[in-house]
């Protein structure tokens, strides 16, 4: 009785790959082990927060994004000027991170990274949450007031801010939102109690800042994302849409306010994902 071995064809490919080597020949490409396959690599995401916040108000979207296999990272934004910030975020980006960036900026840090963009090479796509994208020459103090509907644009300042003067500052000044406003503000949907802990903790922006002049816009050359929240407050709706538009932006519409991050991480995370998919 003999027994005749049964090949399946992952044998016999095995065994014609070491025949081959053995008799130094190459194998035909019908028979050659099939190559793996892998996704292509994932972006960083670089997130850039506004004015009166740090990075902790990105943090719902960056638990997502970490759970969906993401490096998330936040980029120093001092607040200081924005040649200065924009510069920051640059220096981050090119020294801090590999591959391709998706750079995402909230409120005043969409004035950044559309200065800061124009000199990272990696950056494959830029993300305006409730955010400023202003166009050479223009700057985040006007675009604010340009059409109504912000309650930062207020004829008297002096109620809605606080004003700190900082020795470096050579006249300038440190602005606060009043604790009292900030949830009215910025997040009308969150609890009190959450508004008064964002409040505590927000840094104050140099005055001068936000009436710096934007160089040449960064939106001009890459993939622009708009998430535009319908209660905002800060930065009116039908301003954001028309930096939109002359960024040939792709627009995601929200019932947020100006915190989307805290009130709508999910819509606001989908959003960078979409950007992410950028060939």
């Amino acid at each position: 009785m003999s027994i005749t071995p049964r090949f399946t064809k992952r044998t016999l490919v095995g065994l014609a790959a070491v025949s081959a080597a053995a008799l130094g020949v190459a194998v035909p490409a019908a028979l050659a082990a099939p190559a793996p396959t892998s996704s292509p690599a994932k972006p960083t995401v670089v997130l850039v927060h506004g004015a009166w916040a740090d990075g902790s108000s990105f943090a719902p979207v960056t638990k997502i994004l970490q759970k969906h296999g993401y490096k998330v990272v936040n980029a120093p934004n001092p607040l200081r000027d924005l040649k200065t910030d924009a510069a920051n975020v640059a220096a981050f980006i090119n020294q801090n991170t590999k591959g391709s960036v998706v750079l995402v900026g909230h409120s005043y840090g969409g004035s950044v990274i559309t200065n800061a963009a124009t000199a990272t090479p990696r950056v494959k796509a830029l993300v305006y949450v409730n955010g400023y994208a202003p166009a050479e020459g223009e700057t985040t103090y006007n675009l604010t007031g340009e059409k109504p509907g912000s309650l930062l644009a207020n004829p008297h300042p002096e109620k809605v801010f606080n004003f700190v003067q900082y020795p470096e500052g050579k006249g300038d000044v440190d602005t606060y939102v009043k604790p009292e406003l900030f949830r009215k503000v910025f997040a009308a949907r969150i609890s009190n109690t959450k508004a008064d802990v964002l409040a505590a903790g927000q840094e104050p922006i140099a005055l001068s800042a936000l009436k710096d002049t934007s160089g040449a816009p960064a939106w001009k050359t890459i993939k622009s994302f708009f998430l535009i929240g319908s209660r905002d407050k800060v930065l009116p709706p039908a301003q954001q849409l028309a930096m939109a538009k002359r960024a040939h932006g792709t627009v995601t519409r929200t019932g947020n306010d100006h915190l989307a991050m805290v009130e709508g991480p999910h819509t606001v995370a989908a959003l960078i994902e979409k950007a992410a998919r950028v060939r």
